[in-house]
């Protein structure tokens, strides 16, 4: 008997993923009202005795001039991905989501593969035989990851990416910095730090760079660090329309769901970012910063009162988010993951996303598509 997959409310998905120990950040409810070019639903696994088991986020972006459309789960959705029958809880989700118009399914189970440790990471880096991280032996490959992929494959599922070249530019990252923070102190945190980053630390509180939080007014000059940012870096920024409604969805749904933080220097704002809890899981997630006054170190300061503050939320976990596969030294990325290694923290592979093809000439047309862009 397979679970039975039905829509719920926004109030029942939330009660859900309250009763659990952490859920992405993309897949509590208010992530639909961020999205709005995604038409968002909150989807709930039941057993044979009505009780809700799992919950997940559906997001539906419609094909131009075609009444279909692609369903994302980003990072989840939230089951019980250790089951042994999980055959059962992914049967219902292909016709369900078919149903609803979709031509295809992509799902990113929030399963571990392998950590790398800060050492492991630094002695990749210095290898200049070892050009990509995934080829470095892991400092922990995690039990029932393989065999999950196995399983994934067996009904139908295939790696939307790979290669960490193709796919349809809407994944998240497959590879993480991550800092543990459960049974830590602060000063087990500083400890874990490599030499310049502690420096660093001192260094800001000595020069007198001041981190605060912001509120929904401050996100304007957030925005303009990282539209900076952008330039300097060589991303597409996104619109201050995009934080301003994340701001007001999330913090709607939960008033510390988002926070801002702004590191100051003699009045200046110098840098400043987003921070994202769900559970006992906190995020770092957008960052800006200019290039005036580095010698201060507001990035340092910043960071390190953003690991104090989810410390004291009682996190287990301080997610710095994506970080680059590669470790070509001529890669501009490189910078930032030596930045997260600093912290002493861990690098995290997940199992990255899945697509499974409903209509299987849509699903190729839209991939050629995608990869021509």
């Amino acid at each position: 008997m397979t679970y039975q997959l039905q829509p719920i409310s926004p109030e029942q998905h939330l009660d859900f993923i309250a009763s659990r120990p952490s859920a992405s950040h993309l897949q509590v409810p208010s992530w639909g009202e961020v999205k709005p070019d995604w038409r968002a639903e909150s989807v709930g696994w039941f057993d044979g005795r009505d009780r809700l088991v799992g919950a997940g986020l559906a997001l539906f972006r419609p094909l131009p001039r075609l009444r279909k459309c692609l369903a994302y789960l980003p990072e989840g959705p939230v089951i019980d991905w250790t089951a042994p029958d999980l055959d059962r809880w992914l049967a219902p989700l292909p016709g369900y989501l078919k149903d609803r118009g979709a031509f295809s399914v992509r799902m990113g189970p929030p399963v571990v593969t392998r950590r790398w440790d800060a050492e492991a990471v630094k002695a990749a880096i210095a290898d200049p035989a070892v050009r990509r991280l995934r080829d470095t032996e892991a400092t922990r490959e995690e039990p029932g990851a393989r065999a999950l992929a196995d399983r994934l494959r067996g009904l139908g599922w295939r790696p939307s990416d790979p290669d960490g070249t193709e796919g349809f530019a809407a994944g998240q990252p497959r590879y993480v910095f991550q800092v543990p923070l459960a049974g830590r102190t602060p000063q087990d945190l500083q400890r874990g730090f490599n030499q310049q980053w502690r420096r660093n630390v001192k260094k800001a509180e000595k020069a007198g760079v001041k981190v605060d939080r912001g509120g929904y007014a401050d996100l304007a000059a957030f925005h303009e660090l990282y539209l900076e940012t952008a330039e300097r870096d060589r991303f597409l920024p996104r619109p201050l329309e995009y934080f301003q409604r994340m701001w007001t969805a999330l913090t709607t749904e939960d008033p510390d769901r988002m926070r801002l933080y702004l590191a100051r220097h003699d009045g200046e704002l110098l840098a400043a970012a987003t921070m994202l809890t769900v559970g006992r899981h906190v995020w770092y997630s957008y960052g800006a910063s200019t290039a005036r006054r580095r010698e201060v170190q507001p990035n340092n300061a910043l960071q390190w009162r953003m690991m104090c503050d989810a410390h004291e939320l009682g996190a287990d976990v301080y997610d710095l988010r994506g970080i680059t596969d590669t470790l070509d030294p001529d890669n501009h990325l490189l910078g930032l993951l030596r930045f997260k290694v600093g912290t002493g923290g861990q690098a995290v592979e997940y199992l990255g996303e899945w697509d499974l093809p409903l209509n299987r000439v849509l699903h190729k047309a839209l991939g050629l598509y995608m990869s021509r862009r």
